[in-house]
């Protein structure tokens, strides 16, 4: 039978002194928060933040960062405009200006997500707590109030984890000494410093070597590895490694090993095969990953299982290895992309709300999307993975200079790289390295997740000419499938 909240006066018996019973407890309001509508008007519902309402997206991660990606962008274009014959002047960055645009938008979207929660009319029966959860016991928590004071304990039938991740700092000595910026203060910095350092070559730092460089700040970036971005196919980090260079000082294959302040700012010492040096500049960012919060959970004490890596591990339905606890988004899935979260949260309210007819989450084709410059994005088996794999499969790549957008634009760098099972003619893989690459490769993501083989795609349909999809086309067109 479908599982229902129990009656007013049943919950009520269930209390005990000190502890407040909830038919569904949310930790976390990022994309949990969207798991709540009409049908939970019956149930008694908490929820719980420790930090800004709204999650990392809204407020220190894919909003923030892609409204400063713009900006540079239209920065960027004014000192590489030449080329085109147009002699445009980049007169200077009001930084201030940029960022109150951006957080004077979103500072209000979580106020008033936080205010809607709290206080409307909708949400009788919600109430919300500022503070940090940890379990103490059996679907038992203890709630630290962020205001302080004694901590409360409630008590749910059923509890959904999404307190997401947070950025890493790695162990280096002197680090904890020096006053560096992770993406979670970088963005409200009061001034653009002359130089900066940014510690990582993932996502985040290769997103705000692009903002920072495009501002007129002169980035050094460090990498551990050869290459940056390089869990990327391999064309494309090689593709990408090479250009960044030709904006920034790129120091690949460094390990840092020690941190500290100068006069001016903060310094940085490396090692490397080739020896010692060290880079400094004004300010540091930290930019070497994300780790779930699993930790500050007390998973242990609510027999909540997690990985090697300390995610919540959680199967198909998103479910926990507790009965009724469910986990989702950051904290559970290493793709930590607010697009997978927002999937898992309307499984999560599907299974919450017909429990006895699960729904499974599809995590068969999870593409993603770099906005540096230029722009990346990608879906499916890299061709290092499909090998790895022992996978028959045939490759095909298309550059942006050779379709008639691409040439109109000059750009001559980007390309499109698509991988095939030369039986089936399904896609195995698609890669964009160039201007807009997370629109164009939108394509390849449909026909993955619907089964449309390569030919069928390239052929079965009209695209628009000229146009940038066209480099996904012909790049279909060029596989050679059996």
């Amino acid at each position: 039978m479908r599982w229902s909240p129990p009656g007013i006066a049943e919950r009520a018996c269930r209390f005990t002194t000190g502890v407040t019973h909830y038919d569904l407890v949310i930790i976390g309001t990022g994309s949990a928060n969207s798991i709540l509508d009409e049908r939970f008007a019956g149930w008694r519902v908490a929820i719980v933040e420790k930090g800004v309402f709204g999650g990392t997206c809204l407020n220190v991660g894919c909003i923030p960062t892609k409204m400063f990606v713009h900006a540079a962008d239209v920065a960027r274009s004014a000192t590489t405009s030449s080329d085109l014959g147009v002699d445009a002047e980049l007169r200077g960055v009001r930084w201030a200006d940029v960022r109150d645009r951006i957080f004077g938008r979103i500072d209000p979207i979580a106020a008033g997500g936080k205010k809607y929660r709290a206080e409307h009319p909708d949400n009788a029966n919600v109430t919300l707590y500022d503070g940090t959860a940890r379990f103490t016991g059996q679907k038992t928590l203890a709630i630290e109030l962020t205001e302080g004071g004694e901590a409360e304990t409630i008590t749910a039938d059923k509890i959904v984890l999404a307190a997401g991740g947070r950025a890493v700092v790695p162990d280096v000595p002197g680090l904890s000494e020096v006053d560096f910026h992770t993406s979670d203060t970088v963005m409200r910095i009061d001034k653009l410093p002359a130089s900066a350092i940014i510690l990582g070559s993932g996502f985040v730092g290769t997103e705000f070597a692009h903002v920072l460089s495009s501002f007129g700040v002169a980035v050094t970036v460090i990498a551990r590895s050869q290459a940056l971005l390089r869990r990327q196919d391999g064309a494309v980090s090689e593709r990408y490694t090479e250009l960044a260079a030709e904006r920034w000082d790129v120091r690949l294959g460094r390990k840092t090993v020690a941190a500290r302040r100068t006069e001016t700012g903060i310094a940085l010492d490396l090692t490397s095969a080739e020896g010692k040096e060290t880079v400094e500049a004004e300010l540091l960012l930290v930019a070497v990953g994300r780790t779930p919060n699993s930790d500050l959970l007390d998973l242990p004490a609510g027999g909540v299982a997690t990985t090697p890596d300390g995610f919540v591990e959680v199967d198909e339905y998103q479910r926990t290895t507790v009965d009724g606890i469910f986990a989702l988004g950051d904290l559970s899935s290493p793709y930590e992309l607010k697009h997978v979260a927002n999937h898992e949260a309307r499984v999560v309210r599907q299974n919450l709300l017909t429990p006895d007819n699960p729904v499974a989450a599809d995590h068969r084709f999870v593409p993603h999307a770099v906005f540096t410059s230029p722009q990346i994005a990608s879906v499916g088996l890299t061709e290092e993975e499909t090998r790895e794999r022992g996978l028959r499969y045939v490759t095909a790549t298309q550059n942006y200079a050779d379709i008639a957008y691409g040439w109109a634009m000059g750009d001559t760098a980007g390309f499109a790289k698509v991988l095939a099972d030369p039986a089936t003619g399904q896609l195995l893989g698609a890669h964009v390295i160039g201007p807009q690459a997370p629109t164009v490769i939108q394509p390849a993501i449909q026909a993955m997740s619907f089964g449309l083989d390569a030919r069928s795609m390239a052929r079965g349909q009209y695209w628009i000419h000229p146009a940038m999809p066209e480099v996904l086309e012909n790049a279909l067109v060029k596989l050679e499938l059996d």
